[in-house]
């Protein structure tokens, strides 16, 4: 039976919309409102890194040590399991089944709360001796253990937002989560600062200050979302139901294959991390700066990549298998062309990204050295991420996994081994990490051609 309201709708506006709008104005809507949003929160992001960096090079490095962590938290509850709720919500809708995608909330929901306790425990059981293993030593990793307890004490509202934010993207409703990422800017601009340094009766709290920032921030965020999805307004709707394992496996087979993607690149990261610590605290400081502006294109690269899912998975539920390919490939053209314009202005002139946190000659010299390497293959990334989503989309990621695994073996494999072995230094290693980046690119590439891979998958 159609589950498609009979009443006319945003819901229902948006569905036509994507299914039949101008391709380009339908992605460019789409992502465009997401990158703003994204790209005021990754400012806020490194305002505060800039704020940690006025405690000392200590704080700076417990940051840094925390911050592939965090990240992989993020882009697990963002792009991975979250990728699997708006994969399952955009064909549930593109397939007219309402009834379907307001149920999947409920299911994101417990997997969010589930995901939050795990990630927690892990971190507040196991932090210490991971961040020892990263190279942290000393006063800095006192800092990144202090900076960690109090992040991941709100693991469990950030998985909420951004799983109930990944349902009303898949569905194409953009702003409530830009509405919910501007309040989070506008809250955290001030409050960042004012709990790490303090100001009148409010003490400072140093680097704990900036994770009780965070933490407090999504807690608030999550009830507020939770008490609008409640209401209905927001398009889907969050209702009591019985929990059925057929959601929970939509969402899962399509968000636990991808949040390997996301565990392979935070690996790469904290592996590279762990090697160049051998290297000493300024060139972990200067990679940790530099590896920062990698993240920095993610909100750009997922705010396409969201809008190319929600297309492709729409267009893929309603069985125009075509429209979803050749949105594939504009979203692969904006996104590549985008991101290598960024590397090419950062690898002719490092100290436009660096500067901005350290001016360090040591610090710098390694900053620099792997930007001027890297960031000229920045399009290359924009093309393996483009073609994730498209594949989350489709509701079939495990081939561009692949291209992660490749990745992750080049970067991170053949860089321990020409810097633990062969005596390589940084240049040497952030060799590797290029070599890794072509990697990827290709295979994810190959791997998204046959014509197999665009079938439809049922809900």
């Amino acid at each position: 039976m159609d589950q498609t309201s009979n009443k006319p709708d945003a819901g229902a506006l948006r569905r036509a919309r994507i299914l039949g709008g101008p391709l380009f104005r339908t992605l460019l809507s789409l992502g465009v409102t997401t990158m703003a949003v994204l790209i005021a929160q990754t400012f806020v992001g490194v305002l505060e890194t800039w704020y940690v960096s006025f405690l000392g090079t200590d704080s700076l490095v417990g940051v840094s040590l925390v911050f592939p962590i965090s990240m992989l938290m993020t882009m697990m509850s963002n792009g991975g399991i979250g990728g699997g709720v708006a994969s399952a919500v955009a064909r549930a809708i593109g397939g007219g089944k309402r009834r379907d995608a307001d149920a999947l909330v409920l299911h994101a929901v417990v997997v969010a709360v589930a995901l939050g306790c795990l990630f927690t425990i892990l971190a507040w059981c196991y932090g210490p001796e991971l961040y020892a293993a990263l190279g942290g030593r000393g006063p800095g990793l006192a800092a990144a253990v202090t900076y960690s307890n109090y992040v991941f004490a709100g693991a469990i509202p950030v998985w909420i937002v951004n799983l109930l934010c990944a349902a009303l993207r898949g569905s194409g409703n953009v702003k409530i989560p830009a509405i919910t990422t501007f309040a989070g800017a506008l809250v955290l601009i001030p409050l960042s600062p004012l709990l790490i340094f303090g100001m009148g009766p409010v003490p400072g709290l140093g680097i704990a200050g900036a994770g009780i920032a965070v933490s407090l921030y999504y807690s608030i965020a999550a009830v507020a979302l939770l008490f609008y999805m409640a209401r209905g307004r927001a398009g889907l709707v969050l209702t009591r139901a019985p929990l059925n394992l057929r959601f929970f496996s939509d969402i899962l087979r399509v968000g636990a294959l991808s949040s390997i993607g996301a565990l392979q690149l935070n690996l790469m990261v904290v592996l590279l991390t762990a090697v160049v610590g051998r290297f000493g605290q300024a060139a972990l400081a200067g990679y940790g700066i530099a590896s920062r502006l990698d993240y920095v294109l993610i909100p750009l690269l997922f705010g396409l990549g969201t809008a190319v899912l929600t297309v492709v998975g729409t267009c893929m539920g309603a069985g125009d298998i075509a429209r979803a390919r050749r949105a594939t490939w504009l979203g692969i053209a904006m996104g590549a062309g985008f991101t290598q314009i960024i590397g090419l202005v950062v690898a002719i002139h490092p100290p436009v990204w660096l500067g901005l946190f350290t001016h360090d000659t040591a610090t710098t010299h390694f900053g620099s050295l792997y930007l001027r390497t890297i960031a000229p293959l920045y399009g290359l990334v924009g093309v393996s991420f483009i073609l994730s989503f498209a594949a989350q989309g489709i509701g079939r990621p495990f081939w561009t996994i692949l291209g992660g695994t490749a990745r992750l073996i080049i970067t991170a494999g053949g860089g321990w081994l020409a810097v633990n072995q062969l005596g390589g230094g940084m240049g040497t290693l952030s060799a590797f990490v290029a070599a890794g980046t072509i990697g990827s690119a290709l295979v994810c590439a190959a791997t998204m051609v046959p014509k197999r891979i665009w079938t439809r998958v049922e809900v």
